[in-house]
């Protein structure tokens, strides 16, 4: 028992590293929610045959790596020949340049400059497209008579066509083989081929708008200098309606095939539509000559803290923030005091493995927000689902229901399809009986039709890209505690992970029991004190259906891969691109599996674990789940707010779903701290973490997409636990060192916990939220002061207010090598933490996999690397 103890904890503190070392997938760039419309939301009328079309683009203002709503009234229905899109659709894509003045009514860029035609270039016999209105493909005409001909391109060989140009913003051109360039592809483009109008002429669609972090040959949001002012550069989102009528006003003749042609044709882009957008700037953000104050830890604080530290650094408040897990930022911050400030939402001392330090710790509640499951779910009606039902084909389900045993089945790789292959025609493997009978995914679950009566009518194909797990991310945080906890606490969900059956039978899989008599491990697994999400089962097989040689077989993280951080589950689920390597290429050298890419449109199914705020920036839809009271709650600010008021513990209160009693009360809310170690940290830096503070609970607690602004995705801080942050920042000021603040032991085995009062229904401190400033003094205004208090150090050279990182959040700034493979092997061997045997070739194999998804050799969005982690 000791040995194992000693192992798991050995393989913790190497999977602690792992978000440090791969987590943050461009975080950085704070976004309101797509699905809302801002204050600079835009309407535009269509022309000509779309002139009783409206196009209304959500937000046009302070954008950066998110996504915005595009949505349409006024249309006429989609029509298809045969699954391949007809008539009447949208198309959708972003361009770069000044206006090509073609069309005065409405500014727009040329066709050259814009991110289009990256279509698959294999696989296409389920593909929409025709090979023309999905590409940059045209046909030369002098006089064009049919949408598609280009009165431009093509003319060398009429009758073989030709391609219209891509122009990067670097003055690189593209002239042939646009579809797979060296500057985009079907994996990493934002265009939307294909978006359907509904029966009622309506359409919405969720477009994922790219700065030049993502898009560098698109430029949007780098810094440009026009006589003598420099401004980010501005992009456009362009629509183009494709309709059912040729160039002559006539119906087309032939309704059996496919009539569109390339939207980029100088036919059909007389039909285009221009949206401006406007990018906060991408590039460093703050004064060269100051120096940076570390702030690192929780990914629930990343978006917030990217807002403030672009405003604050505009005047000289120079801080930098790393994602860490928290578990992992909890080590740091006591084993190096000096490392900075730590975003946790536990005390120090809570990590069994990491008692508290002595001293003094200053705890401080920034943050409300929690963890989601987020979803892009597309309708397509099975054969016998009524009329009303097949009427809203191709559109997005916008809501679900979720309790804590539907989760544990996704989680423990339950579902029969979840172990691809072990069950063939009724056929189980050995050892995989159990799964036998179990519903082959979640959309087939009677649980889950209970709730969700609607997919009883949907046609899902249940493999384990779609409805069979959970997108989820490398390493151990405490949103992956708060949910096996949520889990743990319902009974049905317990009695499930101790290995009795549900209501319909639906057994969970053993290797993940609570029950070790069944648990083929003989270890039972521990959910109440399980912080990641492990991949226990050692299952292996070659494909059904690929052709792979019996020697290339794909396992548990194959078939269901880790995304690095929750920001980019959120984002993958937004591109429904799960990451699997389903494919198996015979002629790559050396034969290997490959990627599908994004799923195809009209059947999209994916479903992550990630939180509010990256929901909220990439326009997912989120569950309702189950809460201790029984109702099923979104995570809007009021169900936030609500699981707040339930927060208990002296200091630093925590939200446990437990103790969530409210029936309005989201139960998977967590409350994040800002923990210093003031004994540690110099008086100039206790100073500016002090502002910090008190910016954070003042201004960064007014909602909105202006940097300095408190993203979507939070909700604002009670006037209770705001004040308990004032005092904190009273308490940082004001601290003259252990013989006054103390070093006696308190209840926990550590120091003395400043956090300004007790749970958030108490009273909690004194002192007031609006009446500072952030130069860590009393004055009138919340705004950040002109002063700085910094005592030597660089920062590296940034730009003005509002600007947005090169580097989202610095998130690469830690991955170096050696702390990437630290979190391969903690990845590669999570699944191994109740004692099975780690092997070389898995830890390579997981290296080999981790290298390839993350690009070690640069930093994601640039090639700067930076000097900027926390110091030791």
């Amino acid at each position: 028992m000791r040995r194992t103890r000693v192992r798991n904890a050995l393989i913790r503190l190497l999977a602690g590293a792992t978000v440090g070392a791969l987590a943050g997938l461009a975080v950085a760039q704070t976004a309101p929610t797509a699905a809302a419309a801002t204050d600079s939301a835009v309407t535009v009328s269509g022309r000509g045959e779309f002139k009783d079309m409206k196009f209304t683009v959500s937000q046009t203002k302070n954008l950066t790596s998110q996504a915005v709503t595009v949505s349409w009234t006024g249309g006429t229905p989609t029509t298809f020949a045969g699954t391949s899109f007809n008539t009447d659709f949208v198309q959708i894509m972003q361009c770069w340049g000044d206006d090509d003045g073609t069309v005065p009514s409405n500014p727009g860029p040329a066709r050259t400059q814009c991110q289009y035609g990256a279509s698959p270039t294999t696989g296409r016999s389920t593909w929409p497209g025709n090979g023309q209105d999905d590409t940059r493909q045209v046909f030369y005409s002098a006089d064009p008579t049919n949408y598609g001909q280009d009165n431009r391109y093509g003319a060398a060989n009429p009758n073989a066509g030709g391609e219209v140009p891509f122009k990067s913003v670097d003055g690189t051109t593209i002239t042939t083989n646009t579809q797979n360039n060296q500057f985009y592809s079907y994996n990493t483009t934002n265009e939307i081929d294909f978006a359907r109008t509904g029966a009622d002429g309506t359409g919405k669609e969720f477009f994922e708008v790219q700065t030049a972090n993502e898009a560098p040959h698109l430029g949007c949001g780098i810094p440009v200098t026009t006589d003598g002012v420099t401004k980010p550069r501005s992009c456009w989102l362009v629509i183009v309606p494709q309709g059912r009528l040729d160039l002559d006003g006539k119906p087309y003749a032939d309704k059996s095939q496919v009539n569109a042609g390339s939207p980029v044709s100088s036919t059909n882009w007389q039909n285009r539509i221009a949206v401006k957008l406007d990018f906060n700037s991408v590039g460093d953000n703050c004064a060269l000559g100051a120096d940076e104050r570390p702030t690192y830890g929780s990914e629930l604080a990343a978006d917030a803290m990217t807002s403030w530290q672009t405003r604050l650094c505009s005047v000289g408040k120079v801080f930098s923030y790393t994602e860490f897990g928290e578990p992992d930022s909890r080590s740091r911050l006591i084993a190096d005091g000096s490392s900075g400030l730590a975003f946790t939402t536990r005390k120090l001392g809570a990590d069994p493995a990491a008692p508290a330090p002595p001293g003094t710790t200053t705890y401080a509640p920034v943050a409300l927000s929690g963890a989601v499951i987020g979803f892009t779910i597309e309708r397509r009606a099975s054969s016998d689902a009524p009329a009303s039902e097949a009427k809203l084909d191709g559109t997005k389900v916008e809501s679900i229901k979720l309790n804590p045993r539907l989760v544990a089945k996704l989680l423990t790789e339950s579902y029969r399809s979840s172990t691809w292959g072990s069950v063939i025609s009724g056929t189980a493997a050995k050892g995989y009986g159990w799964a036998r009978k179990n519903p082959s995914g979640l959309a087939t679950d009677p649980e889950f039709l209970a709730l969700n009566p609607e997919f009883a009518y949907l046609s899902v194909a249940e493999t384990p890209a779609t409805d069979t797990d959970l997108l989820t991310s490398l390493g151990h945080s405490d949103t992956a505690r708060a949910i096996w906890q949520w889990i743990y606490a319902d009974k049905d969900a317990r009695q499930f992970l101790a290995g009795v059956p549900d209501d319909d039978g639906m057994r969970v899989n053993p290797y993940y029991s609570t029950n070790s008599d069944l648990n083929p491990l003989h270890i039972a697994f521990d959910p109440s004190n399980t912080d990641d999400y492990p991949k226990s089962d050692p299952w292996c097989t070659v494909p059904p259906g690929s052709d792979a040689p019996d020697t290339n077989k794909q396992c548990m993280i194959d078939f269901h891969p880790y995304v690095e951080d929750m920001h980019a589950g959120a984002l993958h689920a937004r591109r429904t691109d799960v990451l699997w390597k389903s494919t198996w290429d015979p002629l790559a050298t050396p034969p290997t599996y490959k990627t599908a890419g994004p799923q195809i449109v009209g059947s999209r199914f994916v479903i992550t674990i990630t939180d509010a705020a990256s929901a909220a920036r990439y326009g997912l839809q989120t569950a309702e789940l189950k809460n201790s009271a029984g109702k099923y709650v979104a995570p809007t600010t009021a169900g936030l707010t609500a699981a707040a008021a339930a927060a208990t513990g002296s200091g630093v209160a925590e939200i446990t779903p437990a103790n969530a009693t409210a029936k309005g009360a989201y139960p998977l809310t967590e409350l994040v701290y800002a923990a210093v170690r003031p004994g540690k940290v110099s008086k100039a830096a206790r100073q500016d973490y002090a502002a910090l503070l008190r910016y954070a609970v003042a201004t960064g607690q007014t909602p909105g997409a202006d940097p300095g602004k408190l993203p979507d995705g939070y909700a604002p801080l009670s006037e209770k636990l705001r004040a308990q942050t004032v005092k904190a920042a009273d308490a940082l000021l004001a601290y003259t060192g252990p013989s006054s603040a103390g070093d006696g032991g308190s209840a926990d085995g550590g120091g003395t916990d400043t956090s300004g009062g007790g749970a958030p229904g108490s009273a909690g401190g004194t002192g007031t939220v609006g009446g500072t400033d952030a130069s860590g003094g009393a004055g009138g205004s919340a705004s950040p002061s002109a002063s700085a208090s910094f005592d030597g150090g660089k920062s590296l050279q940034t730009t003005a207010a509002g600007n947005t990182p090169a580097d989202p959040a610095n998130p690469l700034r830690y991955a170096v090598p050696a702390g990437a493979v630290l979190g391969a092997v903690a990845g590669a061997g999570a699944p191994f933490a109740g004692g099975r045997r780690l092997s070389t070739a898995a830890v390579t194999a997981a290296v080999r996999r981790l290298r390839v998804r993350r690009g070690w050799s640069r930093p994601r969005g640039g090639s700067r690397t930076s000097d900027t982690a926390p110091r030791p």
